[in-house]
Formats: C-alpha cells, sequence, structure tokens
C-alpha cells in the first residue's frame, strides 16, 4: 500500500502538469494566429481608409479627365 501512493501522488502531478503545459501552449499558438493577425489586421484597417480616400481623389480627377 505504501508504494501505491507514491505511484498515485505522481501519476496525478504528471496528468495535471501535462494539461498545465497544453493550456500554455495552447494560449501561445491562439495568440500568435489568431490575436497578432487580427490586431495587424486591426492596425491596417485604421490606416488605409487615408489611403483609401486619397486613392478615390485620383480615380475621380481620372474621370473628369475623360
Amino acid at each position: 500500500m505504501s508504494s501505491l501512493v507514491p505511484v498515485v501522488y505522481y501519476g496525478g502531478a504528471t496528468v495535471l502538469f501535462f494539461f498545465w503545459i497544453y493550456g500554455i501552449v495552447s494560449f501561445a499558438l491562439d495568440v500568435k494566429n489568431k490575436i497578432v493577425p487580427g490586431i495587424r489586421q486591426y492596425r491596417r484597417g485604421r490606416t488605409h481608409p487615408d489611403h483609401r480616400q486619397h486613392d478615390n481623389e485620383h480615380t475621380a480627377d481620372e474621370e473628369q479627365l475623360y
């Protein structure tokens, strides 16, 4: 009986450690694959309206020439 207690203790600690590491890795991959691209897209979307307005002015000028 006394040899069963350490096996259960260390087995349980190993299982909990596995899920703890899995959670950290999963969070890191979510940040890398979802959060960072979302932030980049958001920042790109915030800077592009100025360029779009500038492009629209050029197309409007070109349309008036024809």
